[in-house]
């Protein structure tokens, strides 16, 4: 297997992609890196669905707030003009299609775009679906973030989803630690491959008939 991105770097590859002045929700667990890595001359808008509004990045080790969390109950700090306001207008926000971009973690996401993120159906599993299915609905483009293979080696990104799903057609790109794939009509593109995996390699790991940006 060819060399992989870290977490932090697939971080600051999302980070890359996402806009001045768009307004964006970073889902629980790996998507919270990304707001490490935003260039500190782009304006972004962090949202979180417990109710702020100008998160700024993780606060620098002994200096963590725990009176100030996201909806992961992770320390966050805030940026100047920051909001708080109450989780159920949060979620309206979210609901009314007034955020640009959600990055959020996944299980599995199908060729079409569909988002398998809060439970893997197991019988001890415990579901986890806090705002996902209120973001993957209500937000304009879903970024995944996520490794591409599981522990035992099985691609994530798959033809059909086996996992209960979040969203239906909701998932635009997909971010990894070997590539980065676009989604669109349900037809999966290769924008970027890492390290020195190759495009036969991609194929084998997906199965899926990928195509490969010029």
């Amino acid at each position: 297997m060819s060399t992989k991105l870290t977490r932090d770097q697939i971080a600051a590859r999302v980070a890359q992609d996402i806009p001045e002045g768009a307004y964006v929700n970073l889902g629980i667990g790996l998507p919270t890196l990304v707001a490490n890595h935003l260039p500190a001359d782009r304006e972004v808008i962090l949202h979180t669905e417990n109710g702020m509004l100008g998160m700024g990045p993780a606060p620098a080790k002994g200096e963590e707030d725990y009176d100030l969390i996201n909806a992961g109950k992770q320390p966050v700090t805030e940026l100047p003009g920051c909001a708080f306001f109450h989780h159920a207008d949060s979620f309206a926000m979210m609901r009314g299609g007034h955020l640009d971009i959600c990055v959020l973690g996944a299980f599995q996401v199908s060729q079409h775009g569909d988002l398998a993120n809060w439970h893997t159906g197991a019988p001890d599993a415990i579901p986890a679906v806090g705002g996902a299915m209120d973001l993957a609905i209500g937000a304009k483009d879903v970024f995944v973030m996520m490794e591409l293979l599981t522990r035992e080696g099985q691609s994530k990104l798959v033809a059909e989803c086996t996992y209960p799903l979040t969203g239906m057609r909701c998932v635009s790109r997909v971010y990894t630690d070997v590539a980065v794939f676009d989604i669109r009509g349900g037809d999966v593109t290769v924008i970027d491959l890492f390290g020195d995996i190759t495009a036969d390699e991609l194929l084998r790991l997906t199965g899926l008939p990928l195509k490969f940006a010029n």
